[in-house]
């Protein structure tokens, strides 16, 4: 399935079950989601199995959304003390849509437990309270951590009640973004089969003699968190020059701190020396690197933050970044601010899921459980920039029942992908809006999105805000209805942002000759020494000149 029509059945307000192979743009889709209900000003969950997916989606992990925290099982006496916290309460009786992501590693019991809760706040007996529910991920990736024995059926989400009666519209994307390497995705396909061929496994095994660029200093990932904090410690401490120290600064709810501190990648207290290999560990609202991007610290800033020259070539410097878990209105329950790096010689194949890696020596002598191998080897582009440093039998397995499983949901995604037009997914998904009391109106819609963005550049005046919409040279209506003020209020802006910034180009703005002739005659006519009075303009000109052409002449006044 393409991602466009993905995003249309997801528009359209069924159930789903999000998949496909690593690098086909799961996350990219639901993201492109999750703005469009906010926008709409739906109430969305946006949860992850684990602390670490939860970060790379701004989210919460769906065990402290929901309260079931470590239960695997709810019970009345649960349900009836969850009813008596205020926070819980509200945002579950509130929400429309719940997305849950990295669903391979969450628990079947686990999500039968939260549709037991979601059925009890919402008083509805339908699977998840009736609400949407959206699950994302690959089942051949890391699977739930189960009681010792405990065979796959009674382990994944698939085999839940709560899955099956949810009856989720399956969307596979197949297109891959990722891998532009022929034998890569070849490789990976086939571990996806569980069934390497001898072509496949022997182009694998000659990656150990693979030699990257003198430039590239490749992650090196291992199973086991021992090997990744031997070597990192190790490489820093061969690096000479003062250690420079990063302590995280936390605030809000202690037990969601805790939460943040163990799922943040971003530790809570940074060692970094000039010349140090680190990983950026969140994505960067401009675009100039990725969670994942490699570089070495050439420097620090005047304010003493890390300079980082990535592989690109492009150097950055960092800043203090901010990770938080939010309730559904947008409010900070806790919040954790750090440098986005970490030392990146080394890195457990756990903590890389979900990113993208130029370059990696990769040892899989150590497997110890399915998926490992296929998500350490799926992180990369190309097979060149791998060197594989070990292989056991474990590292190229998947387990059977979700290689089984994952036939049948292609399957079923051929259905979906049948089963209504583009047109009839866009009628449907207005209903669904509609019903789940979100904005229809595109207006409204827009002076929404433009709230947001206003409230998320909070630290930014009013004056500054509007200086941007000017600098576009659009109509003073237009910037109004975008940001939700009168059109007087906007040509009041002026007269300051004018006087404020006396060399910008707002020349657009400026009224025709004669209305500037008349209002400086009355300006002229003010005293000097009390502040201008608008109304006393308008009444020397007998309002042949409105308020707003007042303003605005006022503004052109030198």
């Amino acid at each position: 399935m393409q991602q466009e029509k993905a995003l249309a059945i997801l528009k359209s307000g069924k159930n789903v079950f999000l998949t496909g192979s690593a690098g086909t743009g799961k996350t990219y889709v639901l993201n492109q989601y999750i703005d469009y209900l906010k926008e709409r000003k739906v109430k969305v969950a946006v949860t992850a199995s684990t602390g670490i997916a939860a970060t790379h989606m701004n989210g919460m992990t769906i065990h402290s959304w929901s309260g079931i925290g470590v239960k695997e099982f709810i019970t009345s006496g649960n349900l009836a003390s969850m009813n008596s916290k205020k926070y819980l309460k509200e945002h579950l009786e509130k929400v429309k849509v719940l997305i849950i992501d990295e669903i391979s590693m969450l628990h079947k019991n686990q999500i039968n437990a939260v549709d037991v809760v979601l059925r009890y706040f919402k008083k509805n007996e339908a699977a998840f309270g009736g609400i949407q529910i959206v699950v994302c991920g690959d089942f051949f990736q890391l699977p739930p951590i189960g009681n010792q024995g405990e065979a796959a059926k009674d382990k994944f989400a698939f085999m839940a009640e709560a899955w099956v009666n949810a009856k989720l519209s399956v969307c596979y994307l197949t297109e891959q973004y990722r891998q532009s390497d022929n034998d890569l995705n070849l490789i990976l396909n086939e571990i996806r089969t569980g069934d390497i061929s001898k072509k496949s496994y022997d182009t694998l095994k000659k990656a150990s003699t693979n030699k990257l660029a003198d430039d590239v200093e490749p992650t090196k990932l291992y199973t086991h968190n021992y090997d990744v904090d031997r070597v990192n410690a190790q490489h820093l401490s061969q690096l000479s020059g003062t250690p420079k120290k990063f302590k995280a600064k936390t605030s809000g709810n202690k037990k969601l701190i805790e939460t943040l501190k163990n799922s943040v990648l971003a530790g809570e207290e940074l060692v970094f020396k000039i010349g140090a290999k680190v990983m950026f560990v969140k994505n960067d609202k401009e675009h100039r690197y990725v969670n994942g991007s490699l570089g070495k610290i050439l420097g620090f800033t005047d304010k003493g933050f890390p300079s980082v020259k990535l592989l690109n070539g492009k150097t950055i410097t960092t800043e203090i970044e901010n990770w938080a878990i939010m309730d559904d209105n947008g409010k900070t329950l806790a919040s954790y601010n750090q440098v986005p790096l970490r030392l990146a010689w080394a890195i457990t194949v756990h903590k890389c899921q979900g990113m993208t890696l130029d370059a990696a020596e990769i040892d899989l002598s150590k497997t110890f459980e399915t998926g490992q191998g296929y998500v350490a080897l799926s992180r990369l582009k190309k097979l060149e920039n791998l060197q594989l440093l070990g292989l056991n039998e474990m590292a190229l397995r998947v387990d059977s029942l979700a290689n089984k499983a994952d036939g049948r949901f292609q399957e079923l995604s051929g259905d979906s992908d049948n089963e209504f037009t583009m047109d009839e997914l866009d009628l449907i998904g207005k209903v669904f809006i509609r019903d789940v009391g979100g904005l229809i109106d595109k207006r409204e819609i827009t002076k929404h999105k433009n709230r947001v963005k206003e409230k998320e550049n909070s630290k930014m005046s009013t004056y500054d805000v509007t200086l941007i919409h000017l600098k576009q040279s659009v109509s003073l209506k237009e910037i109004a209805e975008t940001r939700g003020l009168s059109v007087g209020t906007i040509a009041g802006h002026l007269i300051k942002i004018r006087k404020d910034n006396p060399d910008e180009n707002l020349n657009f703005y400026k009224p025709k000759a004669a209305i500037l002739k008349k209002v400086k005659s009355a300006y002229d006519e003010q005293p000097k020494s009390a502040p201008i009075s608008l109304n006393a303009i308008y009444g020397k000109l007998v309002g042949s000149v409105t308020y707003d052409d007042i303003k605005l002449a006022v503004a052109f006044i030198d």
